[in-house]
């Protein structure tokens, strides 16, 4: 699918560019997820903050229906200038908001201009749904992650676990990555019915051809199980912790 063009002003983002504007400032702390197979950054997820590095809750409590689309837009918008101004090499990783994106193909316009005007290579974008959204339509979620892949994007569920279990989404369009709930993660070396549900996901995303990526990761002992059943993508506090506007490296247990 080409790719449609549109010019970008940066001045106006706030405002008439991603639909209504925003009366509040944020930015972004990225965290690692590692490959454990060559001791890699595979990807940087950026995790919204407040202005000054306060936590996420500071700015998605004045998220609401009337400002979302423009939060979304936004962020999209600021996650790919700041690691473009990080010469961030790794994948990058922005949350969006399905409820936000009323049509694919368009939504995406301002994510494409932007990342165009900071010289960021599209193809090592990333777009994660968390699954604690509320979704009106299973079918709207598929038809957006169907459309991404069409244009090139990597995809990925992030929570998966949490609450109801996307299940339908994984037949209708499964995502390139699924994230565990760090619910499964904790303690999982000494939990066997934590180990079958994982066991179960892990066959699943195999036939499915994806990866998953084991989320919240924070002992020693949860890596080296998760390890030894063929995971190598992580993201936790284990590996590195988020860093404010900036990028950490990853430590490494023994």
């Amino acid at each position: 699918m080409d790719r449609p063009e549109v010019l970008f002003d940066e001045s106006h983002c706030d405002q008439c560019a991603c639909g209504e504007g925003l009366d509040f400032a944020f930015s972004f702390a990225f965290q690692p997820i590692v490959d454990a197979a060559d001791r890699s950054v595979y990807a940087y997820e950026a995790l919204v903050r407040g202005p000054e590095g306060e936590g996420a809750m500071s700015v998605l409590s004045r998220v609401n229906e009337r400002n979302r689309y423009a939060f979304d837009q936004i962020c999209r918008v600021k996650a790919v200038k700041l690691a473009a101004k990080l010469d961030m090499q790794a994948l990058l990783s922005i949350n969006f908001m399905p409820n936000a994106v009323y049509q694919a193909e368009y939504c995406i316009r301002t994510t494409l201009a932007a990342a165009k005007t900071y010289n960021f290579d599209t193809n090592k974008i990333i777009f994660e749904v968390t699954e604690g959204e509320k979704m009106t339509s299973v079918d709207h979620l598929a038809s957006i992650i169907k459309a991404y892949h069409s244009m090139g994007f990597h995809t990925a569920i992030d929570d998966f676990g949490a609450g109801y279990s996307r299940y339908q989404i994984m037949m209708a369009s499964p995502p390139d990555l699924l994230k565990l709930d760090m619910d499964l993660i904790r303690d999982i070396h000494k939990q066997p019915n934590k180990q079958a549900v994982v066991a179960g996901i892990l066959t699943m995303m195999r036939q499915l051809g994806g990866r998953i990526v084991a989320e919240g990761v924070e002992t020693p002992e949860e890596y080296f199980w998760l390890r030894d059943q063929g995971i190598t993508l992580y993201q936790g506090f284990l590996f590195a912790r988020p860093g404010f506007e900036c990028l950490p490296e990853p430590v490494w247990p023994d």
